[in-house]
C-alpha cells in the first residue's frame, strides 16, 4: 500500500507541477521576475546560459531540499514529491529547451501532430517579445486549437 502511496504522490506532484509551469510563467516570470524571464524572448546575450535559467535552479533547490528531507529528517513525502519536481524538470528540459528551443541539436526531425502543436503554441508565445499579451500555458496541456493535422 505505502508504494502505491508513494506512486500517487509522484504522479500527482509531476502533474501539479504542470499548473506550476503555468502559473510561475504567467504570473511570476512575465510578472514581477521578467528581468530573469526577458532574455528568453529577446536573445539579448551572446551566452548560453540565461538569466531565465534561474527558474531552473529554483526548482532544482525544491527538489533536493525534499530530498535531504526524506533522508535526513524521515519526512516520507519528500522523496515522491522531489521526484516528481524532479522528472517534471527534466521532463521540461527536454521538451523546452532541447525539443523546442534546440539548446542541444537533437528531436530536429520529430514532426508527428503533437511535436507540431508543442512548436506551433511555442512560436505563438514567443512572437510576443515584451512581458504582456503572450499567451502562457504549460509543456504537457497545450490548447488543442494548436493541434492541426
Amino acid at each position: 500500500m505505502t508504494v502505491i502511496l508513494w506512486i500517487l504522490i509522484f504522479l500527482g506532484t509531476f502533474l501539479f507541477m504542470e499548473f506550476m509551469a503555468w502559473f510561475t510563467h504567467k504570473y511570476i516570470m512575465h510578472g514581477f521576475l521578467w528581468y530573469l524571464h526577458k532574455d528568453h524572448h529577446r536573445k539579448d546575450h551572446d551566452s548560453w546560459f540565461e538569466r531565465n535559467d534561474a527558474f531552473f535552479i529554483f526548482y532544482a533547490i525544491v527538489s533536493i531540499t525534499l530530498f535531504l528531507l526524506w533522508k535526513y529528517n524521515d519526512f516520507w513525502v519528500g522523496l515522491p514529491i522531489g521526484l516528481g519536481i524532479f522528472v517534471y524538470g527534466c521532463t521540461y528540459f527536454l521538451v523546452h529547451d532541447i525539443f523546442i528551443h534546440q539548446r542541444f541539436k537533437l528531436f530536429r526531425n520529430a514532426n508527428n501532430w503533437y511535436a507540431k502543436g508543442v512548436r506551433r503554441a511555442h512560436k505563438i508565445h514567443h512572437k510576443h517579445l515584451g512581458k504582456h499579451d503572450g499567451e502562457c500555458f504549460g509543456m504537457l496541456f497545450v490548447p488543442f486549437k494548436y493541434f492541426k493535422k
